[in-house]
């Protein structure tokens, strides 16, 4: 339960947090890369750059495959793991048969929401599968618009190219870009500095593009529970509330969440984003523990300790577009 305000620790994500501030100015720039750190994993066309004296480059395994005749051997095939949604409903909506899933919950009315999954319908258990039916033939023409634009970005989100995972990369981190530093040592290992904003990761000989996305998916995802816990605290403290715990969510299109039990979950790939629109999600899923709907009350609520709600929403939606893909 947070009950008060913590002093933040004066960690990374705070100092590279801090110089971001205005959420409608420019974005932190990208600083350039150091002469001694411009090293590739992959081979260049010219002259190799110098290496710093003691530090080997990570680069990536070579597995040779030894010349023997491939043996059959029958495998049976995995059993697709139990799906955590309920089956899908259809419903014939003009021209068009429409897919959802219907859950049933505590609410009093039904609502509906819009993801990668498609509809997703939520209503009370005293509401029939007709009276569903209806509701969403009546709202029919704002479904089919948002499921459209739905498809639009996450097609647009699939085009862009992969980030190559070699020295120098580029990550998007609180905002800004960082860059990574791959070097080989005896343990694997992982350390940040804000000054020249690089990430550097020591990697063991041999190890994999995997283990190399892994490490630092796992430094995001540190970095965040330390920086969401500080600012729910903070935002918790000015609206006067209390939740009862925080865990990271890795939704694919979900910013956050709130239950009645008073439970927040934050989806950890906020940490790529500027602090006031992480400030925002924060704000936005506090509020909900006065507010369950999102109702004029739940925005008026929102606006009390983030007046600048709606601005942050828009550029948070831009934002996600603009991500590159990190992590397939």
């Amino acid at each position: 339960m947070a009950t008060a305000v913590k002093p933040a620790p004066q960690d990374a994500a705070s100092d590279a947090a801090r110089q971001q501030l205005d959420l409608f100015g420019q974005e932190a720039s990208t600083p350039a890369a150091t002469p001694h750190s411009a090293n590739l994993l992959r081979t260049p066309e010219t002259a190799s750059p110098p290496v710093r004296p003691g530090v080997a480059l990570w680069t990536p395994p070579v597995t040779i495959t030894p010349a023997v005749p491939p043996t059959a051997i029958p495998v049976r095939p995995p059993e697709p793991p139990p799906s955590e949604l309920p089956p899908k409903r259809q419903l014939l909506v003009g021209q068009f048969v429409l897919e959802y899933t219907l859950r049933r919950s505590t609410r009093r009315s039904i609502g509906f929401m819009i993801d990668d999954d498609g509809l997703r319908v939520t209503a009370p258990k005293r509401i029939s599968i007709a009276e569903i039916d209806n509701a969403i033939r009546t709202k029919q023409h704002w479904i089919l618009s948002k499921l459209h634009e739905r498809r639009e970005r996450r097609a647009a989100r699939l085009e862009k190219p992969p980030i190559d995972w070699v020295d120098g990369a580029q990550l998007p981190y609180l905002g800004g870009d960082i860059t990574l530093r791959l070097l080989v040592g005896g343990r694997n290992r992982s350390s940040y500095n804000p000054a020249t904003r690089e990430l550097s990761m020591v990697l063991v000989p041999g190890a994999t593009e995997l283990l190399l996305k892994e490490r630092v998916k796992s430094w995001l995802q540190q970095e965040a529970r330390l920086l969401f816990e500080q600012r729910l605290d903070l935002y918790a403290a000015r609206l006067g509330v209390n939740y009862h715990s925080f865990a990271l969510s890795s939704a694919g299109t979900r910013w956050g969440s709130c239950t009645v039990e008073r439970k927040i979950r934050l989806n950890w790939k906020l940490i790529h984003f500027s602090l006031p629109l992480i400030d925002y999600v924060v704000a936005h899923e506090l509020s909900h523990l006065l507010e369950m709907n999102h109702s004029a009350r739940f925005w008026n609520t929102v606006g009390l300790i983030y007046p600048e709600y709606e601005e942050a929403r828009n550029l948070l939606r831009k934002r996600a577009q603009e991500l590159p893909v990190l992590f397939t």
